[in-house]
């Protein structure tokens, strides 16, 4: 039985999300402030986190940076009224491997808690590091760097690195890029991968000759020495 941790300070919620969750025989253990989830975060097993971003004594955002960074390979998914793209943003970077804003339906909750836990059940890397031309991804270390400068990345910009240098030379789309690194699908009038390409561009590329990210124009984007239709 998959074990839950979800985080809500709004008892009524917090009931009735525990009880869709047990209903799809899922076990469910309930903190009410950031403190007391990084206490049951830290010293219990659990195969997800559902947490609210505005919860007493430690915030959702906090919350999640200090969980990851002790256990990467926890799935986390934000639970807030927060929705603007920058709160969304905020949350990614902190860490959140999905985004779900309130009101929502619960079959939806409930379809993204087993697309997470699905995708985190079979990552298993066969490779610690990653390669491709001066960059070098260390996956055990969670540390990049290019041509042994150290590159500092958020823990979505490591994720959409990574899926980039699993696929070099190939064009990704952006909904393909949506699909593996965010495990969701984005409307399509919101600009969060161009956002993030550009914040891993500036970082990888800016001080080097030779750029490597590269847009494909009307297709998406692609990791690859040399190409000739890069655009901004």
């Amino acid at each position: 039985m998959p074990h839950i941790l979800l985080v809500e300070d709004d008892k009524r919620l917090s009931r009735l999300i525990g009880r869709g969750l047990l209903e799809q025989d899922m076990d469910v253990s309930f903190a009410y402030d950031g403190e007391k989830a990084t206490e049951l975060a830290s010293t219990q097993d659990f195969d997800l986190i559902i947490t609210d971003i505005i919860v007493p004594l430690k915030n959702g955002l906090d919350f999640c940076k200090e969980i990851k960074t002790l256990k990467p390979l926890i799935p986390v998914i934000m639970l807030t009224a927060l929705g603007t793209t920058d709160d969304k943003l905020e949350g990614f970077d902190s860490g959140a491997d999905d985004y779900l804003t309130k009101p929502f339906e619960m079959r939806e909750l409930i379809a993204r808690v087993k697309v997470l836990m699905k995708r985190f059940s079979l990552h298993s890397p066969t490779e610690q590091v990653l390669k491709y031309e001066s960059i070098e991804m260390d996956l055990k270390l969670k540390s990049v760097s290019r041509s042994g400068i150290a590159i500092k990345l958020t823990p979505k910009e490591f994720n959409l690195m990574k899926y980039m240098l699993e696929n070099p030379e190939r064009v990704l789309s952006r909904s393909e890029i949506a699909e593996n690194v965010w495990e969701t699908h984005f409307d399509t009038g919101t600009n969060f991968i161009d956002v993030y390409i550009n914040y891993i561009r500036k970082k990888i590329d800016k001080d080097f000759e030779n750029k490597l990210i590269h847009t494909k124009a009307g297709m998406g984007f692609i990791l690859k020495k040399g190409y000739e239709e890069h655009q901004q």
